[in-house]
């Protein structure tokens, strides 16, 4: 992917919150578990070239990812899928499937991060700049403006203050 943000179609994954309702968060927590669990079993298959071990977490990750608008990590998981199906009939190990299986970690990763940043309000909050109140870059504006509060008609203290904070 170009850009992270082509990972998920939010159109899509905001459609799927809408009719989750109150389960949204509930729901996208199991995808977390079996999604990270599907992950885990496809790299297993692949180590293990079992191919029909290759079937049934590809299947169920496309779904899932699918239900939330991940549409690059569904497509990958159903290649996987396709082509385990297609060598389980012609009796081989699909050695093509290898770069897919290792890409679809940090796929899998930067979708649930995309996810998090979507849902979890600690995520997408700003961190703060200071305590409170306006940004003070420098120790000189607080002091050019505090001497300007202070004696308005100083022009000349004010400004070679302001000077000194730039």
């Amino acid at each position: 992917m170009d850009d992270v943000n082509d990972l998920v179609d939010w159109v899509h994954f905001e459609k799927s919150r809408a009719e989750l309702g109150p389960g949204f968060i509930r729901i996208l927590g199991y995808f977390r578990e079996d999604g990270a669990k599907s992950v885990a079993a496809l790299e297993t298959a692949m180590r293990e070239r079992n191919t029909v071990a290759l079937v049934i977490p590809a299947h169920t990750l496309k779904g899932e990812a699918r239900q939330f608008g991940a549409e690059p990590l569904a497509a990958r998981a159903e290649l996987i899928e396709q082509s385990a199906r297609i060598s389980i009939e012609t009796h081989s190990f699909p050695d093509e499937l290898v770069a897919d299986v290792v890409a679809l970690r940090s796929l899998w990763t930067d979708t649930i991060n995309l996810f998090d940043k979507a849902t979890n309000p600690l995520l997408t909050r700003a961190a703060p700049q200071g305590a409170f109140g306006r940004k003070v870059n420098s120790p000189w504006v607080w002091i050019a403006r505090s001497a300007a509060s202070i004696a308005p008609n100083s022009a000349s203290i004010t400004a070679t203050l302001m000077v000194l904070a730039e």
